[in-house]
């Protein structure tokens, strides 16, 4: 961010979790936000809280499966706020049924399909309005997208480190103009995404992991870098991490 222009921050998953955290510590920076989920009443919570706090910020309902509707929410974004100038990808989906021997196929095309083809899907929409600035993308992956982890499940894993190679492609091809995109690849962070797992952890466990504000604070850095800096790929973990 440079000199008093205020910049747009639009975010997928925004409603909860990582998602929220990115959208109060963007705003917090003064950034202009929009957050995007399937919740509607979330999304006016943290629209709410950006509000109370002096921040500007809207919110555009979707579901990112769905690619008219992102697209239709460039445009709204654009239209509220002039223009788009970085991009935060926190929508995700996993389920119990993990392995080969339980997971139903259908499930696994729906995981994929939030995970991968949508940041492709939210990418290529948000693209002409970041090349005009040089904008950056911030995929929220998985520490199962940097290293295998057995229990993350056959479409958890696929899906995120195929993200990786979507970062790469987009970080070679689009640096002619000013794009950049950092791979961020969280440990275990204590979000309601955990209720996805076979077996939940207890408080005990959470007590330990990354809070949602530890990958904010983390995405906040790489958004506020300076324009010939760029953050490849993100590692942050907890120190219990196995």
């Amino acid at each position: 961010m440079t000199g008093t222009t205020k910049r747009t921050l639009w975010i997928t998953g925004g409603g909860t979790g990582m998602g929220r955290a990115v959208a109060l510590v963007a705003a917090g920076l003064g950034w202009s936000v929009a957050v995007s989920g399937r919740r509607r009443d979330a999304l006016e919570a943290v629209v709410a809280e950006i509000a109370a706090e002096g921040g500007e910020a809207i919110a555009v309902p979707l579901d990112v499966r769905n690619r008219r509707a992102v697209a239709d929410a460039v445009r709204d974004v654009v239209a509220t706020f002039g223009s788009l100038d970085g991009l935060v990808l926190a929508a995700g989906q996993n389920a119990p049924q993990r392995r080969w021997d339980d997971q139903e196929l259908d499930e696994f095309d729906s995981i994929v399909s939030t995970n991968l083809t949508a940041v492709a899907t939210t990418v290529d929409a948000a693209l002409p309005h970041l090349r005009d600035g040089g904008g950056t993308v911030v995929a929220i992956s998985s520490y199962a997208g940097w290293s295998f982890q057995p229990g993350a499940g056959v479409a958890y894993s696929a899906s995120k480190t195929a993200v990786s190679s979507l970062v790469r492609t987009l970080n070679q091809q689009e640096a002619r103009h000013g794009v950049r995109a950092c791979h961020l690849c969280p440990g275990d962070v204590a979000t309601d995404f955990l209720e996805q797992r076979p077996q939940v952890p207890d408080a005990a466990a959470r007590e330990v992991m990354l809070s949602p504000e530890d990958i904010g604070r983390a995405v906040g850095f790489v958004i506020m870098s300076p324009a010939h800096v760029r953050v490849d790929e993100l590692v942050i973990s907890p120190v219990s991490q196995a």
